[in-house]
């Protein structure tokens, strides 16, 4: 269980920076620009609930920026998330754990309710992690709408602005 207060899982994931461009991402390089990491479990590129979420992050890039480098987790492979970040201009980190590896590690992925039925499957979180690696803040089963607001919230309550 990843709780707040503990040092991040470290990871290493295949994936697309901002501009588009493949490549071998780890949490310790995110951790080296010396901001905040928004870190996103989410469960399919181009589904709805998806593409809000990465559509409002997209659209409040500008603000999260100066505090936090946004970056999001799926077990899609990178070439859905070359089709999902230029479908929808994505201007963020998007990597791919097909392994489910990382996602369990945050427990971000296991049992839950889809339809009164329990599936296994992703479980959309959120964690923000402080520049020296550390869980500040974490949200599991995430509720799309809003959400993207909090996130900003919590990241200005934690810059003291």
């Amino acid at each position: 269980m990843t709780k707040v207060g503990e040092m991040a899982p470290d990871f290493c994931l295949p994936g697309l920076d901002p501009e588009g461009r493949e490549g071998n991402f780890c949490l310790r390089d995110f951790l080296g620009q010396g901001k905040y990491v928004v870190l996103y479990f989410y469960p399919k590129d181009n589904t709805s609930g998806c593409t809000r979420e990465a559509v409002d992050f997209r659209d409040h890039l500008e603000e999260i920026l100066p505090m936090a480098v946004v970056v999001g987790v799926s077990p899609d492979p990178v070439e859905s998330h070359r089709k999902f970040r230029e479908k929808h201009r994505l201007n963020f980190y998007l990597l791919s754990d097909t392994s489910k590896e990382v996602l369990r590690k945050y427990d971000a992925y296991g049992p839950k309710k889809m339809y009164g039925r329990t599936v296994e499957g992703v479980i959309r979180s959120t964690y923000i992690i402080a520049p020296d690696g550390r869980i500040v803040k974490g949200w599991r089963n995430v509720r799309v709408k809003g959400h993207v607001e909090k996130v900003i919230e919590e990241l200005r309550s934690l810059m003291g602005k």
